[in-house]
């Protein structure tokens, strides 16, 4: 799989370079949204595909592309992305994890300007995939205002489809077994937590993003959720797992859950 992650930004190039943009495939724009109690404010990127397109999460899977956000050259001090809960997509033998039709991602915005209008700007790379994953940039602009503005019911309805922490899902323990496996690690999270309808998924991410971690495999034992992986380091070195900075994902039949570290 690392193989394919490594050679499929060299397959997607190409095809930019032949149709020379895919402007028509995703629509971008910034909702501007509202500003909140304490200075902060509420706006959100808006993304529409067309029919058969989609796009990816922060954590796309081994057939995506991961999206990188550029804000800098606007009037702000930071920019925290909310993630609605993701669809899983299953094709030739490989899944990933984004959007389809369209998407709205909430942005929690750190102004340097406190009440006054503020502008957001943004350079995003992301993925958009229908028959092969392409990488494609857009550029978005807008002015955050200071007074008046309500809040916006997409972004709303988009921050309700954020997953429930483990808290708000009653997750009553998290224990991770580490062990050495034939090419780096393996993980075997342990998740003790109500059961949910339909196939559980899982997604695993470390707080080191050079650390590589494979499809999970889950399943359902007795009253825990069992997530199983393998991880590496993308140079092949020899690592540490920090259990704190796990963090899984579950997605199943009408739900999602964020848990954030081990318990041990």
């Amino acid at each position: 799989m690392k193989i394919i992650r490594a050679l499929l930004p060299l397959v997607c190039l190409p095809a930019i370079a032949v149709a020379g943009g895919y402007d028509d495939v995703v629509q971008a724009e910034l909702r501007p949204g509202w500003r909140l109690p304490n200075g902060d404010h509420m706006a959100a990127l808006h993304l529409t595909l067309a029919p058969g397109w989609k796009t990816y999460w922060r954590a796309p899977g081994d057939a995506g592309i991961p999206p990188i956000f550029d804000w800098r050259g606007g009037q702000t001090r930071a920019v925290e992305v909310h993630w609605p809960a993701p669809h899983v997509f299953h094709q030739s033998g490989m899944r990933s994890i984004g959007y389809k039709g369209e998407v709205v991602l909430p942005l929690r915005v750190s102004l340097r300007n406190l009440g006054k209008d503020s502008r957001l700007r943004g350079v995003i790379d992301i993925g958009i995939c229908k028959d092969v994953c392409l990488p494609h940039r857009v550029r978005v602009e807008a002015i955050l205002p200071a007074s008046g503005g309500k809040p916006d019911p997409m972004i709303a309805a988009a921050m309700a489809d954020v997953p429930f922490s483990a808290a708000e899902a009653g997750v009553k323990a998290v224990k991770c077994e580490v062990g050495l496996g034939s090419d780096g690690m393996t993980l075997k999270a342990r998740i003790n937590m109500p059961r949910s309808s339909g196939a559980p998924e899982t997604v695993i991410e470390t707080a080191d993003p050079n650390v590589w971690v494979a499809e999970p495999t889950s399943r359902w034992e007795g009253g825990q959720l069992v997530s199983e992986t393998r991880l590496s380091h993308m140079d092949g070195a020899a690592f540490a797992l920090d259990r704190s900075g796990v963090r899984i994902t579950v997605i199943s039949s009408g739900m999602a859950v964020d848990i954030k570290g081990c318990d041990r």
